[in-house]
């Protein structure tokens, strides 16, 4: 590659990153690779950018991880005993 292309592409790439995008590569099925160029374009689009974002964290970002306080006090526990009797054990000469 000449030394001039080589330039103009590292300018180019400084430009993009200045920007916010990186550059990244993905492997998916021939028949997916339309629905991919779809999305990515969506993502740029400034009109949609902002739902389809929103869209896709809906769907697949995992959830934030809750504490067990916070599991215990959402659990549906009504009607469910949760007092047990006192066990001593068993008796036991030494």
């Amino acid at each position: 590659m000449p030394n001039s292309r080589k330039k103009a592409l590292a300018a180019h790439r400084r430009r993009l990153k200045r920007g916010g995008y990186v550059r990244l590569e993905v492997r998916v099925r021939k028949e997916d690779a339309p629905l991919m160029r779809g999305l990515a374009q969506a993502l740029a689009d400034p009109v949609r950018g902002a739902e389809a974002r929103a869209l896709l964290r809906q769907h697949f970002m995992a959830r934030a991880a809750r504490g067990l306080k916070a599991l215990l006090a959402s659990a549906p526990l009504e009607g469910i005993d949760l007092d047990r009797p006192r066990d001593a054990g068993r008796a036991v000469e030494l």
